[in-house]
């Protein structure tokens, strides 16, 4: 007969529902959150139960925020000439961890991917629309991955976006920094031949 507590089972399957992590991750996850204290837990608990009862999507961006507007969108200190469109939240932090890009964002909740039945209309394609339409916006940066749905969803929005006389642009990829040119693939090296700048 094999040793199991059913609610610390529960836990541990719980834990392993998240992204990345394995049986391993979700038992040491599992006995770490059963050793920590009473407040502890109840913190945490907490958090998560506050994050979804309050986070939602901003009103004007789709970027995740707990009032109407994010707070990028209320700044009166962002280029609102410029609106850097980004497949996910997580993206938006990365961009402003780099604190280079000072416009606004327009967040797409994922990307268009036939192969998976999710069409234009399964993404927030068309509340970008309205706001390209306004004329203070100049230009706007395609910064989904480079994978084929994001090269796709760029190509697509690009299109949309023509008759309304913006500029149109997409992020340069290529080698990292520290990394090797003879472990880049073909297209990495396409897109850094192509995104090289002057020096």
């Amino acid at each position: 007969m094999a040793y199991t507590v059913a609610p610390l089972e529960r836990l541990i399957e719980q834990l392993e529902r998240l992204p990345g992590i394995g049986h391993k991750s979700a038992c040491r996850l599992a006995f770490y959150l059963l050793n920590t204290d009473k407040a502890t837990a109840a913190e945490f608990i907490g958090a998560i139960t506050d994050a979804r009862e309050h986070i939602h999507e901003c009103a004007v961006c789709c970027n995740l925020t707990d009032g109407d507007t994010c707070p990028v969108c209320r700044s009166e200190n962002r280029d609102r000439t410029t609106i850097c469109v980004v497949e996910d939240a997580r993206d938006v932090m990365a961009l402003e961890r780099a604190r280079d890009y000072h416009g606004l964002y327009h967040v797409l909740h994922g990307t268009i991917s036939p192969m998976d039945g999710i069409g234009p209309d399964a993404v927030r394609i068309k509340e970008l629309l309205p706001r390209v339409a306004d004329e203070q916006v100049k230009e706007v940066i395609m910064a989904t991955n480079p994978t084929v749905e994001g090269e796709a969803t760029a190509l697509y929005i690009a299109k949309l976006l023509k008759p309304f006389g913006v500029r149109v642009t997409r992020l340069a990829y290529g080698i990292p920094v520290g990394g090797d040119l003879e472990y880049a693939d073909e297209v990495t090296l396409r897109h850094s031949l192509e995104g090289r700048s002057e020096l």
